[in-house]
């Protein structure tokens, strides 16, 4: 069991309606320890491969995506779920159905921040059907930029999201995934994977 299954059993609260809340440590209060350790996953999982950009969409994922940006010493894009007085009109935009907020979200990058050249690393803090991560696909694909592949916390492997994404040939890399989950009992059990050792790597958060 890694660090991160450990800390859903200890702090995660299972609601009924196939809802995981992680509130305490990952999407409203923040432990930088837990984050800080999921950036040097994410960056031992994706050794080897190019990177130039991370990309998460607001807000949750913004926290990983930061940590892991430093890592990386490259820059972080969020694509924006809502408009504001000075949103451009200059954008690409795609639509991504939430499923812990049950409604459909346009979701936006300006076009000055994401661009052909760019090797983007898509990360977030849960995959369920996998929308946000096709709506963030999308918006790299308009920008004829490259998906480097996809880091998610916490998949739901019970639901499509991720068999979905490895049968389109996505690199996805989830630290958590829950196979099944039982909000009478509160019991979790997740799936088995494969332990991956890759040595002399220097990951500290200078």
């Amino acid at each position: 069991m890694n660090f991160l299954e450990e800390k859903i059993l200890q702090d995660g609260v299972i609601k009924e309606g196939n809802i995981l809340k992680v509130d305490s440590f990952l999407n409203h209060q923040i432990d930088i320890d837990v984050m800080r350790q999921m950036a040097y996953e994410f960056k031992r999982r994706f050794h080897g491969v190019e990177v130039n950009k991370i990309l998460t969409i607001e807000a949750s994922g913004i926290a990983i995506a930061t940590l892991l940006g430093h890592l990386y010493d490259v820059p972080v894009v969020f694509a924006k779920k809502s408009q504001t007085a000075n949103s451009t009109d200059d954008k690409y935009v795609a639509q991504a159905y939430s499923f812990t907020h049950k409604k459909m979200n346009n979701v936006f990058i300006s076009k000055p921040y994401l661009n052909a050249t760019d090797k983007v690393l898509i990360v977030d803090d849960f995959l369920a059907d996998g929308q946000a991560a096709h709506a963030l696909i999308d918006l790299v694909h308009q920008a004829g930029a490259e998906v480097a592949g996809i880091g998610i916390a916490i998949e739901k492997g019970q639901q499509k999201g991720g068999s979905e994404l490895r049968a389109e040939g996505v690199r996805l890399e989830s630290l958590a995934i829950v196979e099944e989950m039982d909000w009478q009992t509160q019991t979790i059990k997740f799936r088995e994977q494969p332990v991956q050792k890759i040595a002399n790597q220097n990951l500290k958060l200078k």
